[in-house]
Protein backbone atom coordinates (compact mmCIF):
# COMPACT_ATOMS: atom_id res chain seq x y z
CA UNK A 1 0.00 0.00 0.00
CA UNK A 2 1.41 3.37 -0.98
CA UNK A 3 1.96 6.04 1.62
CA UNK A 4 -0.45 8.99 1.77
CA UNK A 5 0.62 11.98 -0.26
CA UNK A 6 0.83 14.23 2.75
CA UNK A 7 3.24 11.86 4.48
CA UNK A 8 5.33 11.55 1.30
CA UNK A 9 5.63 15.32 1.10
CA UNK A 10 6.54 15.32 4.79
CA UNK A 11 9.54 13.08 3.99
CA UNK A 12 10.76 15.57 1.38
CA UNK A 13 11.10 18.34 3.94
CA UNK A 14 14.58 19.26 5.21
CA UNK A 15 15.74 16.66 7.74
CA UNK A 16 16.74 19.25 10.34
CA UNK A 17 13.07 20.10 10.89
CA UNK A 18 12.39 16.64 12.28
CA UNK A 19 15.68 15.84 13.99
CA UNK A 20 14.86 14.28 17.34
CA UNK A 21 17.75 15.91 19.13
CA UNK A 22 16.66 19.33 17.95
CA UNK A 23 13.11 19.10 19.24
CA UNK A 24 12.85 22.27 21.31
CA UNK A 25 14.86 24.42 18.96
CA UNK A 26 12.78 23.24 16.00
CA UNK A 27 9.50 23.97 17.75
CA UNK A 28 10.77 27.39 18.60
CA UNK A 29 11.65 28.04 14.96
CA UNK A 30 8.38 26.82 13.45
CA UNK A 31 6.04 28.49 15.91
CA UNK A 32 6.29 31.61 13.81
CA UNK A 33 5.72 29.61 10.61
CA UNK A 34 2.76 27.23 10.95
CA UNK A 35 2.64 25.96 7.39
CA UNK A 36 4.80 22.82 7.89
CA UNK A 37 2.49 21.65 10.65
CA UNK A 38 -0.37 21.23 8.18
CA UNK A 39 1.60 18.63 6.24
CA UNK A 40 0.34 15.91 8.57
CA UNK A 41 -3.15 16.87 9.69
CA UNK A 42 -3.90 19.79 7.45
CA UNK A 43 -5.69 19.80 4.11
CA UNK A 44 -9.31 20.05 3.15
CA UNK A 45 -11.52 18.95 5.99
CA UNK A 46 -15.10 17.84 6.08
CA UNK A 47 -16.96 16.78 9.21
CA UNK A 48 -13.73 16.45 11.16
CA UNK A 49 -11.98 14.43 8.40
CA UNK A 50 -8.95 15.54 6.43
CA UNK A 51 -7.69 14.55 3.04
CA UNK A 52 -4.40 12.72 2.88
CA UNK A 53 -2.85 11.40 6.09
CA UNK A 54 -4.98 12.50 9.06
CA UNK A 55 -5.31 11.96 12.74
CA UNK A 56 -8.65 10.96 14.30
CA UNK A 57 -11.13 13.65 15.16
CA UNK A 58 -11.27 14.11 18.93
CA UNK A 59 -12.28 17.04 21.11
CA UNK A 60 -9.49 19.52 21.75
CA UNK A 61 -9.38 18.83 25.49
CA UNK A 62 -8.68 15.12 24.82
CA UNK A 63 -5.79 15.94 22.48
CA UNK A 64 -4.40 18.30 25.10
CA UNK A 65 -4.62 15.54 27.67
CA UNK A 66 -2.80 13.10 25.38
CA UNK A 67 -0.15 15.71 24.63
CA UNK A 68 0.36 16.54 28.31
CA UNK A 69 1.23 12.89 29.05
CA UNK A 70 4.14 12.87 26.58
CA UNK A 71 7.74 13.59 27.70
CA UNK A 72 8.73 17.15 26.87
CA UNK A 73 11.01 16.25 23.93
CA UNK A 74 8.36 13.95 22.40
CA UNK A 75 5.72 16.65 22.93
CA UNK A 76 7.92 19.17 21.13
CA UNK A 77 8.43 16.82 18.16
CA UNK A 78 4.69 16.18 17.98
CA UNK A 79 4.14 19.94 17.80
CA UNK A 80 6.46 20.03 14.78
CA UNK A 81 4.28 17.52 12.94
CA UNK A 82 0.75 18.48 13.86
CA UNK A 83 -1.17 21.74 13.96
CA UNK A 84 -3.37 20.19 16.65
CA UNK A 85 -0.36 19.45 18.82
CA UNK A 86 1.21 22.82 18.04
CA UNK A 87 -1.84 24.47 19.56
CA UNK A 88 -1.72 22.27 22.66
CA UNK A 89 2.07 22.69 22.90
CA UNK A 90 1.48 26.30 23.94
CA UNK A 91 -0.59 24.90 26.83
CA UNK A 92 1.82 22.04 27.65
CA UNK A 93 1.66 21.92 31.48
CA UNK A 94 5.13 20.65 32.40
CA UNK A 95 8.47 21.90 31.11
CA UNK A 96 11.85 20.42 31.94
CA UNK A 97 14.59 22.52 30.38
CA UNK A 98 18.09 21.13 30.58
CA UNK A 99 20.94 20.12 28.24
CA UNK A 100 19.03 17.08 27.03
CA UNK A 101 15.73 18.74 26.21
CA UNK A 102 17.43 21.80 24.70
CA UNK A 103 19.26 19.43 22.31
CA UNK A 104 22.97 18.93 21.92
CA UNK A 105 23.17 20.82 18.61
CA UNK A 106 21.94 24.05 20.19
CA UNK A 107 25.47 24.94 21.19
CA UNK A 108 26.37 28.19 22.85
CA UNK A 109 24.76 30.00 25.74
CA UNK A 110 23.19 32.75 23.63
CA UNK A 111 21.33 30.32 21.38
CA UNK A 112 20.05 28.28 24.30
CA UNK A 113 18.99 31.42 26.14
CA UNK A 114 16.95 32.52 23.13
CA UNK A 115 15.32 29.09 22.96
CA UNK A 116 14.45 29.14 26.68
CA UNK A 117 13.18 32.71 26.42
CA UNK A 118 10.86 31.89 23.49
CA UNK A 119 9.57 28.68 25.05
CA UNK A 120 8.71 30.32 28.37
CA UNK A 121 7.10 33.35 26.76
CA UNK A 122 4.93 31.11 24.58
CA UNK A 123 3.80 29.25 27.70
CA UNK A 124 3.22 32.27 29.91
CA UNK A 125 -0.12 32.41 31.70
CA UNK A 126 -1.72 29.51 29.79
CA UNK A 127 -1.61 26.46 32.02
CA UNK A 128 2.04 25.87 32.96
CA UNK A 129 1.95 23.81 36.16
CA UNK A 130 5.43 22.27 36.44
CA UNK A 131 8.67 24.06 35.60
CA UNK A 132 12.09 22.48 36.08
CA UNK A 133 15.08 24.61 35.09
CA UNK A 134 18.30 22.60 35.27
CA UNK A 135 20.85 25.04 33.93
CA UNK A 136 24.61 24.67 34.01
CA UNK A 137 27.23 27.22 34.98
CA UNK A 138 27.39 28.59 31.43
CA UNK A 139 24.15 30.47 32.16
CA UNK A 140 25.49 32.23 35.24
CA UNK A 141 26.70 35.23 33.23
CA UNK A 142 23.29 35.89 31.63
CA UNK A 143 20.81 38.28 33.22
CA UNK A 144 17.78 36.44 31.84
CA UNK A 145 16.91 34.21 34.80
CA UNK A 146 14.85 36.80 36.67
CA UNK A 147 12.91 37.60 33.50
CA UNK A 148 12.29 33.90 32.76
CA UNK A 149 10.90 33.30 36.23
CA UNK A 150 8.74 36.42 36.14
CA UNK A 151 7.25 35.22 32.86
CA UNK A 152 6.80 31.55 33.76
CA UNK A 153 5.97 31.52 37.49
CA UNK A 154 2.38 32.73 37.48
CA UNK A 155 -0.98 31.80 38.98
CA UNK A 156 -1.53 28.06 38.63
CA UNK A 157 2.11 26.95 38.92
CA UNK A 158 2.29 23.86 41.16
CA UNK A 159 5.92 22.75 41.07
CA UNK A 160 9.08 24.81 40.63
CA UNK A 161 12.54 23.25 40.56
CA UNK A 162 15.44 25.65 40.03
CA UNK A 163 18.92 24.16 39.63
CA UNK A 164 21.46 26.73 38.56
CA UNK A 165 24.85 25.54 39.80
CA UNK A 166 25.60 29.06 41.02
CA UNK A 167 24.82 31.42 43.88
CA UNK A 168 21.70 32.90 42.39
CA UNK A 169 19.51 34.98 44.72
CA UNK A 170 15.97 33.69 44.45
CA UNK A 171 13.54 36.67 44.41
CA UNK A 172 10.91 36.20 47.14
CA UNK A 173 8.76 38.75 45.30
CA UNK A 174 8.20 36.01 42.73
CA UNK A 175 5.91 34.28 45.24
CA UNK A 176 2.98 36.60 44.67
CA UNK A 177 -0.41 36.00 46.25
CA UNK A 178 -1.63 33.97 43.27
CA UNK A 179 1.53 31.84 43.16
CA UNK A 180 1.39 31.28 46.92
CA UNK A 181 -2.09 29.85 46.51
CA UNK A 182 -1.11 27.23 43.93
CA UNK A 183 2.51 26.17 44.42
CA UNK A 184 2.84 22.77 46.10
CA UNK A 185 6.51 21.83 45.62
CA UNK A 186 9.44 24.25 45.71
CA UNK A 187 12.91 22.79 45.15
CA UNK A 188 15.81 25.22 45.09
CA UNK A 189 19.34 24.02 44.34
CA UNK A 190 22.54 26.07 44.51
CA UNK A 191 21.09 29.47 45.25
CA UNK A 192 20.50 32.07 47.96
CA UNK A 193 17.06 32.21 49.59
CA UNK A 194 16.08 34.77 52.25
CA UNK A 195 12.37 34.41 53.10
CA UNK A 196 10.88 36.67 55.80
CA UNK A 197 7.63 36.72 57.75
CA UNK A 198 6.35 39.32 55.30
CA UNK A 199 6.35 36.64 52.61
CA UNK A 200 2.73 35.81 53.35
CA UNK A 201 0.95 32.45 53.64
CA UNK A 202 1.78 29.72 51.14
CA UNK A 203 -1.54 27.95 51.32
CA UNK A 204 -0.70 24.94 49.13
CA UNK A 205 3.04 24.38 49.71
CA UNK A 206 3.45 20.82 50.97
CA UNK A 207 7.06 20.01 50.04
CA UNK A 208 9.84 22.59 50.20
CA UNK A 209 13.22 21.08 49.27
CA UNK A 210 16.18 23.39 49.86
CA UNK A 211 19.40 21.77 48.62
CA UNK A 212 22.78 23.50 48.75
CA UNK A 213 20.90 26.69 49.54
CA UNK A 214 22.23 29.61 51.55
CA UNK A 215 19.49 30.05 54.13
CA UNK A 216 19.67 30.56 57.90
CA UNK A 217 17.66 28.71 60.50
CA UNK A 218 15.60 31.82 61.25
CA UNK A 219 14.78 32.32 57.56
CA UNK A 220 13.78 28.69 57.17
CA UNK A 221 11.51 29.01 60.19
CA UNK A 222 9.81 31.99 58.50
CA UNK A 223 9.18 29.84 55.41
CA UNK A 224 7.82 26.94 57.46
CA UNK A 225 5.59 29.19 59.56
CA UNK A 226 4.02 30.52 56.35
CA UNK A 227 3.58 27.02 54.85
CA UNK A 228 0.16 26.16 56.22
CA UNK A 229 -0.17 22.86 54.30
CA UNK A 230 3.40 21.63 54.92
CA UNK A 231 3.75 17.83 54.94
CA UNK A 232 7.34 16.98 53.96
CA UNK A 233 10.59 18.85 54.54
CA UNK A 234 13.77 17.65 52.82
CA UNK A 235 16.84 19.66 53.86
CA UNK A 236 20.21 18.95 52.23
CA UNK A 237 23.63 20.63 52.50
CA UNK A 238 22.31 23.90 53.91
CA UNK A 239 25.48 24.81 55.73
CA UNK A 240 24.32 28.09 57.29
CA UNK A 241 21.67 26.43 59.45
CA UNK A 242 22.85 25.96 63.05
CA UNK A 243 19.48 25.83 64.84
CA UNK A 244 16.63 24.04 63.07
CA UNK A 245 13.21 24.72 64.52
CA UNK A 246 10.08 23.10 63.12
CA UNK A 247 7.15 25.24 64.32
CA UNK A 248 3.81 23.85 65.43
CA UNK A 249 1.71 25.89 62.96
CA UNK A 250 1.85 23.43 60.01
CA UNK A 251 0.23 20.60 61.95
CA UNK A 252 0.28 18.13 59.03
CA UNK A 253 4.10 17.77 58.92
CA UNK A 254 4.74 14.02 58.88
CA UNK A 255 8.18 13.69 57.24
CA UNK A 256 11.52 15.36 57.98
CA UNK A 257 14.87 14.50 56.44
CA UNK A 258 18.06 16.40 57.28
CA UNK A 259 21.38 15.44 55.74
CA UNK A 260 24.67 17.15 54.94
CA UNK A 261 23.98 20.14 57.26
CA UNK A 262 27.28 19.65 59.03
CA UNK A 263 27.18 22.83 61.16
CA UNK A 264 23.75 22.00 62.54
CA UNK A 265 23.83 21.75 66.33
CA UNK A 266 20.23 21.75 67.53
CA UNK A 267 16.99 20.29 66.11
CA UNK A 268 13.81 21.28 67.89
CA UNK A 269 10.52 19.92 66.60
CA UNK A 270 7.12 21.19 67.70
CA UNK A 271 5.10 19.67 64.85
CA UNK A 272 2.82 17.13 66.56
CA UNK A 273 2.25 14.86 63.54
CA UNK A 274 5.89 14.09 62.67
CA UNK A 275 6.07 10.32 62.20
CA UNK A 276 9.10 9.82 59.93
CA UNK A 277 12.47 11.40 60.71
CA UNK A 278 15.84 10.87 59.03
CA UNK A 279 19.10 12.50 60.16
CA UNK A 280 22.53 12.07 58.61
CA UNK A 281 24.99 13.81 60.89
CA UNK A 282 25.26 14.35 64.61
CA UNK A 283 23.71 17.17 66.61
CA UNK A 284 24.37 18.16 70.20
CA UNK A 285 20.64 18.40 71.00
CA UNK A 286 17.71 16.59 69.45
CA UNK A 287 14.22 17.38 70.71
CA UNK A 288 11.32 15.70 68.91
CA UNK A 289 8.64 17.13 71.18
CA UNK A 290 5.31 15.39 71.61
CA UNK A 291 5.80 13.71 68.20
CA UNK A 292 8.40 11.41 69.75
CA UNK A 293 5.63 9.38 71.36
CA UNK A 294 4.05 8.69 67.96
CA UNK A 295 7.24 8.36 65.87
CA UNK A 296 6.98 5.35 63.56
CA UNK A 297 10.06 5.49 61.31
CA UNK A 298 13.43 6.76 62.52
CA UNK A 299 16.73 6.79 60.61
CA UNK A 300 19.95 7.99 62.24
CA UNK A 301 23.47 7.93 60.82
CA UNK A 302 26.49 9.03 62.84
CA UNK A 303 29.35 7.54 64.84
CA UNK A 304 28.38 5.28 67.77
CA UNK A 305 24.69 5.59 66.88
CA UNK A 306 23.99 1.90 67.52
CA UNK A 307 25.02 2.15 71.16
CA UNK A 308 23.15 5.48 71.49
CA UNK A 309 19.97 4.05 70.00
CA UNK A 310 19.88 1.06 72.33
CA UNK A 311 20.48 3.21 75.41
CA UNK A 312 18.24 6.23 74.65
CA UNK A 313 15.55 5.52 72.07
CA UNK A 314 13.28 3.04 73.92
CA UNK A 315 12.24 5.81 76.33
CA UNK A 316 12.26 8.64 73.74
CA UNK A 317 10.42 6.88 70.88
CA UNK A 318 8.52 3.97 72.48
CA UNK A 319 6.22 3.31 69.52
CA UNK A 320 8.81 2.91 66.76
CA UNK A 321 7.90 0.52 63.97
CA UNK A 322 11.06 0.88 61.83
CA UNK A 323 14.57 1.79 62.97
CA UNK A 324 17.50 2.36 60.57
CA UNK A 325 20.96 2.93 62.03
CA UNK A 326 24.17 3.71 60.17
CA UNK A 327 27.55 4.08 61.83
CA UNK A 328 31.18 4.47 60.80
CA UNK A 329 32.51 3.57 64.26
CA UNK A 330 30.99 1.70 67.17
CA UNK A 331 31.37 0.61 70.77
CA UNK A 332 29.76 -2.47 72.29
CA UNK A 333 26.03 -2.45 72.97
CA UNK A 334 24.98 -3.19 76.53
CA UNK A 335 22.20 -5.48 77.71
CA UNK A 336 19.56 -3.19 79.20
CA UNK A 337 16.07 -3.69 80.68
CA UNK A 338 14.40 -1.13 78.38
CA UNK A 339 12.38 -2.47 75.43
CA UNK A 340 11.33 -1.55 71.86
CA UNK A 341 7.91 -3.10 72.36
CA UNK A 342 6.51 -2.17 68.93
CA UNK A 343 9.64 -2.36 66.74
CA UNK A 344 9.09 -4.61 63.71
CA UNK A 345 11.88 -3.71 61.28
CA UNK A 346 15.52 -3.10 62.25
CA UNK A 347 18.40 -2.18 59.93
CA UNK A 348 21.96 -1.72 61.20
CA UNK A 349 24.86 -0.73 58.95
CA UNK A 350 28.37 -0.51 60.39
CA UNK A 351 30.84 0.60 57.74
CA UNK A 352 34.11 1.20 59.52
CA UNK A 353 37.16 0.58 57.36
CA UNK A 354 38.50 -1.65 60.10
CA UNK A 355 36.46 -2.21 63.24
CA UNK A 356 38.69 -2.59 66.29
CA UNK A 357 39.20 -6.15 67.57
CA UNK A 358 37.57 -5.03 70.82
CA UNK A 359 34.19 -4.59 69.11
CA UNK A 360 31.91 -7.52 69.91
CA UNK A 361 29.26 -8.36 67.30
CA UNK A 362 27.53 -10.57 69.83
CA UNK A 363 26.60 -7.44 71.82
CA UNK A 364 23.99 -6.71 69.12
CA UNK A 365 21.93 -9.51 70.62
CA UNK A 366 20.74 -6.79 72.99
CA UNK A 367 18.44 -5.54 70.18
CA UNK A 368 16.99 -9.03 69.77
CA UNK A 369 16.32 -9.22 73.48
CA UNK A 370 14.76 -5.72 73.52
CA UNK A 371 12.45 -6.17 70.51
CA UNK A 372 9.84 -8.88 71.08
CA UNK A 373 7.79 -7.77 68.04
CA UNK A 374 10.76 -7.69 65.63
CA UNK A 375 9.96 -9.33 62.26
CA UNK A 376 12.89 -8.39 59.98
CA UNK A 377 16.52 -7.67 60.84
CA UNK A 378 19.06 -6.43 58.29
CA UNK A 379 22.69 -6.24 59.42
CA UNK A 380 25.49 -5.01 57.17
CA UNK A 381 29.12 -5.07 58.24
CA UNK A 382 31.55 -3.46 55.84
CA UNK A 383 35.25 -3.61 56.62
CA UNK A 384 38.31 -4.16 54.51
CA UNK A 385 40.34 -6.19 57.02
CA UNK A 386 38.77 -8.45 59.65
CA UNK A 387 40.91 -8.24 62.78
CA UNK A 388 38.49 -9.91 65.18
CA UNK A 389 39.13 -13.26 66.80
CA UNK A 390 38.17 -15.99 64.33
CA UNK A 391 35.82 -18.76 65.37
CA UNK A 392 38.47 -21.18 64.12
CA UNK A 393 40.89 -20.15 66.86
CA UNK A 394 40.67 -20.55 70.63
CA UNK A 395 37.75 -22.08 72.52
CA UNK A 396 35.15 -24.18 70.74
CA UNK A 397 32.38 -23.06 73.11
CA UNK A 398 29.97 -20.43 71.69
CA UNK A 399 28.04 -17.93 73.78
CA UNK A 400 24.26 -17.95 73.74
CA UNK A 401 21.23 -16.53 75.50
CA UNK A 402 19.91 -18.94 78.09
CA UNK A 403 16.38 -20.24 77.62
CA UNK A 404 15.40 -17.43 75.28
CA UNK A 405 12.73 -17.66 72.55
CA UNK A 406 11.76 -15.00 70.02
CA UNK A 407 8.29 -15.57 68.55
CA UNK A 408 8.06 -12.89 65.82
CA UNK A 409 11.33 -12.78 63.87
CA UNK A 410 10.77 -14.07 60.32
CA UNK A 411 13.66 -12.77 58.19
CA UNK A 412 17.32 -12.07 58.98
CA UNK A 413 19.92 -10.90 56.46
CA UNK A 414 23.58 -10.43 57.32
CA UNK A 415 25.77 -8.74 54.71
CA UNK A 416 29.54 -9.11 55.04
CA UNK A 417 29.34 -12.29 57.09
CA UNK A 418 32.79 -13.37 58.26
CA UNK A 419 34.36 -15.93 60.57
CA UNK A 420 34.49 -13.40 63.44
CA UNK A 421 33.59 -15.33 66.60
CA UNK A 422 31.08 -12.74 67.80
CA UNK A 423 29.27 -12.70 64.44
CA UNK A 424 29.02 -16.49 64.32
CA UNK A 425 27.76 -16.53 67.92
CA UNK A 426 25.15 -13.87 67.12
CA UNK A 427 23.90 -15.87 64.14
CA UNK A 428 23.72 -19.10 66.12
CA UNK A 429 21.75 -17.30 68.82
CA UNK A 430 19.28 -16.02 66.20
CA UNK A 431 18.87 -19.50 64.71
CA UNK A 432 18.28 -21.11 68.09
CA UNK A 433 16.00 -18.50 69.64
CA UNK A 434 13.89 -17.30 66.67
CA UNK A 435 11.38 -20.12 66.51
CA UNK A 436 9.37 -18.36 63.78
CA UNK A 437 12.37 -17.71 61.48
CA UNK A 438 11.47 -18.35 57.83
CA UNK A 439 14.50 -17.01 55.96
CA UNK A 440 18.18 -16.55 56.86
CA UNK A 441 20.47 -14.92 54.29
CA UNK A 442 24.22 -14.83 54.87
CA UNK A 443 26.20 -12.86 52.27
CA UNK A 444 29.95 -13.25 52.63
CA UNK A 445 30.86 -10.44 50.23
CA UNK A 446 28.76 -7.48 51.44
CA UNK A 447 26.12 -7.97 48.72
CA UNK A 448 25.67 -6.34 45.32
CA UNK A 449 28.25 -6.06 42.57
CA UNK A 450 27.94 -9.68 41.45
CA UNK A 451 28.01 -10.82 37.86
CA UNK A 452 25.03 -12.59 36.32
CA UNK A 453 27.01 -15.82 36.23
CA UNK A 454 27.09 -15.97 40.01
CA UNK A 455 28.08 -19.31 41.45
CA UNK A 456 26.75 -21.28 38.50
CA UNK A 457 29.72 -20.62 36.25
CA UNK A 458 27.46 -19.33 33.48
CA UNK A 459 29.04 -17.33 30.71
CA UNK A 460 28.51 -13.61 31.04
CA UNK A 461 30.13 -10.44 29.76
CA UNK A 462 29.86 -8.94 33.24
CA UNK A 463 32.27 -9.52 36.09
CA UNK A 464 31.91 -9.09 39.82
CA UNK A 465 33.08 -5.88 41.42
CA UNK A 466 36.77 -6.24 42.29
CA UNK A 467 37.65 -6.92 45.93
CA UNK A 468 40.96 -7.41 47.64
CA UNK A 469 42.56 -10.79 48.17
CA UNK A 470 42.12 -10.40 51.95
CA UNK A 471 38.36 -9.88 51.55
CA UNK A 472 38.02 -12.95 49.31
CA UNK A 473 40.01 -15.09 51.71
CA UNK A 474 37.88 -13.96 54.66
CA UNK A 475 34.73 -14.61 52.64
CA UNK A 476 35.79 -18.23 52.15
CA UNK A 477 36.50 -18.49 55.89
CA UNK A 478 33.01 -17.16 56.49
CA UNK A 479 31.54 -19.87 54.24
CA UNK A 480 33.52 -22.48 56.15
CA UNK A 481 32.19 -21.10 59.47
CA UNK A 482 28.63 -21.38 58.16
CA UNK A 483 29.15 -24.99 57.13
CA UNK A 484 30.72 -25.98 60.45
CA UNK A 485 28.81 -24.00 63.09
CA UNK A 486 25.50 -22.80 61.64
CA UNK A 487 24.18 -24.95 58.81
CA UNK A 488 23.24 -28.00 60.85
CA UNK A 489 21.49 -25.82 63.48
CA UNK A 490 19.07 -24.29 60.97
CA UNK A 491 15.67 -25.99 61.25
CA UNK A 492 13.93 -27.41 58.20
CA UNK A 493 11.27 -24.67 58.43
CA UNK A 494 13.91 -22.00 57.78
CA UNK A 495 15.31 -21.34 54.30
CA UNK A 496 19.08 -20.80 54.51
CA UNK A 497 20.63 -18.75 51.69
CA UNK A 498 24.43 -18.57 51.62
CA UNK A 499 25.95 -16.15 49.09
CA UNK A 500 29.53 -17.28 48.53
CA UNK A 501 32.37 -15.69 46.57
CA UNK A 502 31.84 -16.02 42.84
CA UNK A 503 33.38 -19.25 41.53
CA UNK A 504 34.28 -17.53 38.27
CA UNK A 505 35.55 -14.11 39.39
CA UNK A 506 36.96 -14.73 42.87
CA UNK A 507 39.04 -17.87 42.45
CA UNK A 508 42.12 -16.58 40.64
CA UNK A 509 44.00 -17.62 43.76
CA UNK A 510 43.44 -21.23 44.82
CA UNK A 511 41.65 -21.06 48.16
CA UNK A 512 40.32 -24.11 49.93
CA UNK A 513 38.94 -23.43 53.38
CA UNK A 514 36.06 -25.85 53.24
CA UNK A 515 37.94 -28.55 55.13
CA UNK A 516 38.69 -26.33 58.13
Amino acid sequence: MGKPAALQSDQRRPRHTLASNESVATVDEIQGSPSPCHQVDGGDSKDGETSGYSIPFLPEDIWRRIHSLMPVDAAARAACLSHTFLTSWRCYPKLTLNRHTLCSKARGGNLRCRIIDNILRNHSGIGLKILRLHLCSEYSSFPYIDNWLQVAVTLGIEELTLWLHKKYKFPCSLLSDGVRSSIRCLQLDFCVFHPTLELGPLRSLTRPRPRDVRITGEELECLLSNSLALEHLDLCNCKEIIFLKIPSVPRQVSYLRVWGCWDLQVIENKAPSLSTFSLIGQVSKLSLGEASQMMKVLSLRHANVVCYARAKLPSITPNLDTLVLGSSAEVNTSMLPTKFLNLKHLSIQISGATLPPSYDYFSLVSFLDASPSLETWYLEVSQEDMEHESVFGGSLDLRQLREYHHDSLKSVEIIGFSSARGLVELTCCVVKSAVSLERLTLDTLRGGGRCSGGNNGDCSDQICCPVSKAVVEEAFRGVAAIRKYIEDKVPSTTKLIVLEPCLRCHTTTVLDYYGM
